[in-house]
């Protein structure tokens, strides 16, 4: 057995043989990537010189020996430094495509995504299943949901060199240093993978200043990196971490893991709360939905990866995040059905068909019926609606006592944004001149919102069959409004009232009379004919109902009064100028009606 002494003087020149700052040849080349042999050599060798400090600490006075050997051991520290960081370096690169792309369940591993790629937020979850580590070095404390994936950053037989560098620093003192070489290689790897997953270096003023329409697209492939950066990435350096320090005192893997990540996990989640700060506007609730589902899908995993007491603000920030969304769809809403009842157009849509607000409103809807489950969570209040409201006149009053116990604090809103956008469109009819097109475009437009509502199983489901039932009352309610007001006048020409003399029914009719109520009828008939023809019911089934109602009003009494009548005129000169229409003339004409553009002078076929 050598004496002590040897053992020391060999191990320091076998330390200072790879000392480079003052060998050539030690600069141009590393322990690490030549002959194990020498790796274990060289660790041994820094094993001795710490045993041997550890020792001299324990002596009552130190002497020159272990200030040389101090020295010595400092010049190891400096190049096993050195070794560190180029391992770190030669395993620097981004996570592979593959794995920030694909799910290791064999159903999606034939799917490669762009990052760029659209994905539907609810689905996406799909593409992150369970890998269960093999790893012993592995801690299980923080795997505790089914989506966390984590992948090796780095090959076994690096991360065994990696730690059995750190054990040495670590237990010299040179933890902080340690900590710094890791977190700078590591954290450059880490923000290549985000730049793969397009995730932009981007402040939160720069955000909140960047049009919505570049927006959606960000928060469309926000939401998917995100949910590849938490489950995936940030898990995968959280286990290289443990990997590498776990177990080797003062907390080293917590350390290096937010040294490493906390830069880029809050470049990440000051996206979301950039926006859950910004600007409300109704266009912007969906995606703000999407990020909010997005979130609070995601907030298990962050507080798994992040359950260190030192990465506290991250969970934090995430739940602040995810309330103030919630807070910001609850305004929104509320912001979206005082503009309804505020849209201040007042120039009618032509030809009474349906108003843009309407159509926007109830698409609207429907999709807000589409994130029906988020929002009865995020909707606890009632709408700002109720008797107290009953005096004003340019508020709608609403009654929700029959829709308690029934319906959804949600589908109390969504109602009440349906009785507010009739009570403008109520306002905007008033702005036709003719009466009978007040009534033709209220029929358009509360037709419209039955139809919508009833294409939409979850909206019909929401507002209820009582209510669809109150609704199509009110369009049925205006089509027969629309039929007085605009035939009535029209068969009130067709009547026998006027035209007898002499108080006998069967003979005495007056010609007169009765050629005038022909001419009063057909330019009646034709002023109408002409103006409604112009008129337009976009729904095809309304419009050919309605066609099939008037026919019913004016074919049967145009045909009775022609043909007690027609022999007083026909009998007489000049006929062909009070009869100018057969019964099939009027058939072919109510064809005409509804259509939205003006009749042709010969689009109609007269009897010679």
């Amino acid at each position: 057995m050598e004496p002590p002494g040897s053992t020391i003087a060999a191990a320091e020149k076998l330390i200072l043989r790879w000392d480079s700052s003052a060998s050539e040849d030690a600069r141009d080349k590393m322990i690490f990537t030549g002959d194990r042999l020498e790796i274990d050599r060289y660790l041994d060798a820094v094993d001795e010189l710490q045993k041997s400090m550890s020792t001299a600490s324990l002596s009552d006075s130190p002497t020159n020996s272990s200030s040389a050997t101090s020295s010595t051991l400092q010049i190891a520290m400096a190049r096993l430094e050195d070794e560190f960081r180029n391992i770190l370096l030669s395993h620097n690169s981004p996570i592979e495509a593959e794995l920030l792309t694909e799910s290791t369940h064999s159903e999606f591993n034939s799917q490669e995504l762009d990052p760029s790629e659209e994905i539907g937020e609810r689905s996406f979850e799909k593409q992150f299943e369970h890998q269960e580590s093999n790893s012993s070095t592995t801690s299980s404390c923080y795997r505790s949901t089914t989506s966390i994936r984590e992948v090796d950053l780095i090959s076994g037989d690096a991360v065994y060199d990696l730690r059995r560098i750190a054990e040495r620093m670590i237990s010299s003192g040179y933890l902080r240093e340690c900590i710094q070489v890791y977190a700078s290689v590591r954290k450059s790897a880490v923000d290549a993978s985000m730049r793969k997953l397009n995730v932009e270096k981007l402040s939160i003023g720069d955000i909140q200043r960047l049009e919505w329409e570049k927006l959606e697209t960000k928060i469309r492939r926000w939401i998917r990196a995100a949910k590849i950066c938490v489950r995936v990435l940030f898990a995968s350096e959280r286990l290289l971490c443990e990997q590498i320090f776990e177990g080797l005192g003062n907390s080293a893997d917590d350390a290096c893991f937010m040294e490493t990540i906390k830069g880029p996990a809050v470049q990440l989640f000051n996206f979301a709360e950039a926006i859950s700060i910004s600007t409300r506007s109704p266009e912007k609730l969906f995606k703000i939905l999407d990020l909010h589902d997005a979130l609070s899908d995601l907030l298990p995993d962050i507080e798994s990866v992040f359950d260190l007491k030192s990465s506290e603000s991250i969970r934090l920030q995430s739940a602040e995040i995810l309330s103030r969304l919630a807070e910001a769809a609850r305004g929104i809403l509320s912001e979206f059905e005082n503009a309804v009842l505020r849209e201040p157009s007042k120039v009618p849509v032509p030809g009474g068909t349906i108003h843009p607000l309407t159509r926007y409103v109830m698409n609207y809807i429907s999709l807000i019926s589409d994130y029906k489950q988020t929002l009865i969570e995020l909707i606890v209040s009632k709408p700002s609606t109720g008797p107290r409201y009953s005096s004003d006149p340019n508020m709608p009053d609403m009654d929700f006592s029959e829709f308690e116990g029934q319906t959804s604090t949600l589908a109390l809103h969504l109602i009440w944004i349906i009785v507010i956008l009739q009570f403008n469109l109520d306002g905007k009819s008033t702005h036709y001149k003719d009466a009978s097109l007040v009534h033709l475009f209220m029929m358009n437009n509360v037709h419209y919102i039955v139809q919508k509502a009833k294409g939409s199983p979850e909206l019909r489901e929401m507002i209820g069959d009582g209510y669809l039932k109150k609704l199509t009352g009110k369009f049925r309610y205006s089509a027969t409004n629309y039929q007085r007001s605009t035939w009535v006048k029209v068969l009130h020409c067709l009547r026998d009232e006027g035209l007898h003399v002499s108080g006998s029914f069967s003979s005495g009719v007056s010609k007169s009379a009765l050629r005038e109520r022909f001419k009063t009828f057909n330019a009646m008939f034709e002023e109408v004919h002409r103006t409604q023809a112009t008129w337009f019911v976009p729904d095809t089934q309304l419009r050919e109902e309605l066609r099939i109602s008037l026919s019913e009003l004016l074919i049967p009494a145009y045909r009775s009064f022609l043909g007690r009548f027609r022999i007083h005129i026909e009998s007489g000169r000049h006929s062909e100028n009070y009869i100018k229409y057969s019964v099939e003339d009027l058939e072919n004409a109510v064809l005409d009606f509804f259509e939205g553009y003006p009749i042709s002078q010969h689009s109609r076929r007269r009897s010679e």
